[in-house]
């Protein structure tokens, strides 16, 4: 049985969770290399030298960010093919997916872009472990719908969906373009549908 939280455990972990979402904020906006302690700390009201009782470093924020973000899309992802036992059902909850991840994790997207060189040698390999696993989620699922095709071929349909849905840092969220997020997602939805089915 697992021991109940304190309360002291509780706002620790809820001030975990605010390091790692103003981070991907901070880190998103600034990139890695502009974004100090100082600058993280005040974010989610504590001193610099503090974040030291929940990571041991800058570099440690960024791992988790990323390695964390990466776990979430694969444990997401299986959710939605167990779900569903026919292929198209399971492509369908998979772009649903994707599309709700990139619209809510939109800097998320744009550290990864930007600042996965940033990572340490360990984080990087889980973080590309991890996100292989959720590429060979979608090409299976697009095997069972083109059976024909390789599964190169496959894994390159399933990136370049990817690449579709995970604009949105860059086309959806300029300070030109006041998208609602309902219309980012059938546009993203629709489109990734059609070209996978293609």
């Amino acid at each position: 049985m697992a021991t109940p939280m304190t309360g002291r455990d509780r706002a620790k972990a809820d001030r975990h969770a605010a390091l790692l979402h103003e981070a991907a904020r901070l880190f998103a906006e600034h990139g890695f290399g502009g974004v100090s302690l100082d600058d993280l700390g005040a974010a989610v009201g504590i001193s610099g030298p503090a974040i030291y009782r929940h990571f041991a470093n800058k570099q440690a924020v960024l791992g988790a960010v990323l390695v964390q973000v990466s776990e979430r899309l694969l444990e997401g992802g299986r959710a939605q093919v167990s779900a569903q036992s026919r292929a198209e059902a399971r492509l369908d909850g998979l772009i649903a997916f994707h599309v709700d991840f990139a619209v809510r994790e939109a800097d998320v997207i744009r550290v990864q872009d930007r600042d996965l060189a940033s990572l340490t040698d360990e984080d990087r390999a889980a973080v590309r472990r991890l996100q292989r696993s959720y590429v060979e989620l979608w090409v299976d699922v697009l095997r069972q719908l083109h059976p024909g095709r390789s599964s190169e071929a496959l894994r390159v349909a399933a990136h370049a969906a990817f690449g579709l849905i995970n604009s949105t840092p860059h086309s959806a969220r300029g300070a030109e373009a006041a998208v609602p997020d309902a219309a980012i997602r059938e546009v993203l939805t629709t489109m990734a549908s059609a070209a996978l089915r293609a």
